[in-house]
């Protein structure tokens, strides 16, 4: 089952082209830094054990989705000129890239999986653990790109098919219902 983030970057590339969803995983992997570094340096032992502060960084990211879905609604269906290519007069790389970091770090699952995960492969020999887990997150964080822009490029193509406005129409709806529903399903989850 794809995650919060492979689903926001799937329908923004349908919707507006892989240079959007481009943008998305650009920032989306570069929060994986932020979740490495909190495991490395042993910080996210607080959120993991702090209930307090789990929920604060929960309602925080549920609010963040929900802020998402609503800016959704205003969405103007998108027209795909007759060489294939999205209308995007509004694209900026930053502001994309921002939101998905936004999303990234705003996930505390996220950093409670990096502080699952990576101490199971640090060695007892050799660089230090710290060391260890801030290259282990860094391919991480490669590979994530990596396979965020594999999906924004392959659904990006989907959009030059798809001229329709009652497409338009269901994809903006459907990513409202999607993003509302990942905020209402990330409130009701615990640790």
């Amino acid at each position: 089952m794809p995650g919060p983030d492979n689903l926001f970057v799937l329908t923004e590339s349908v919707t507006k082209g892989a240079r959007n969803g481009i943008a998305l995983s650009t920032g989306l992997a570069s929060g994986v830094l932020v979740h490495t570094i909190l495991a490395a340096t042993g910080l996210s032992i607080i959120l993991q054990n702090s209930d307090v502060v789990f929920q604060v960084v929960k309602y925080f990211g549920v609010a963040y989705l929900l802020y998402l879905a609503f800016m959704a609604t205003k969405e103007k269906p998108q027209t795909i000129n007759l060489d294939g290519k999205v209308d995007q007069e509004d694209f900026s790389f930053w502001k994309l890239s921002r939101t998905g970091f936004l999303m990234n770090i705003l996930n505390p699952k996220v950093t409670l999986f990096f502080v699952a995960f990576l101490p199971q492969f640090v060695a007892k020999t050799g660089f230090s653990p710290t060391l260890q887990m801030l290259i282990m997150g860094l391919i991480f964080m490669l590979q994530a790109w990596l396979l965020f822009s594999l999906l924004a490029l392959l659904s990006g193509q989907l959009s030059t098919y798809l001229n329709h406005p009652r497409f338009w129409t269901v994809t903006k709806w459907t990513k409202v219902l999607v993003l509302a529903l990942l905020g209402i399903f990330l409130a009701f989850t615990g640790k």
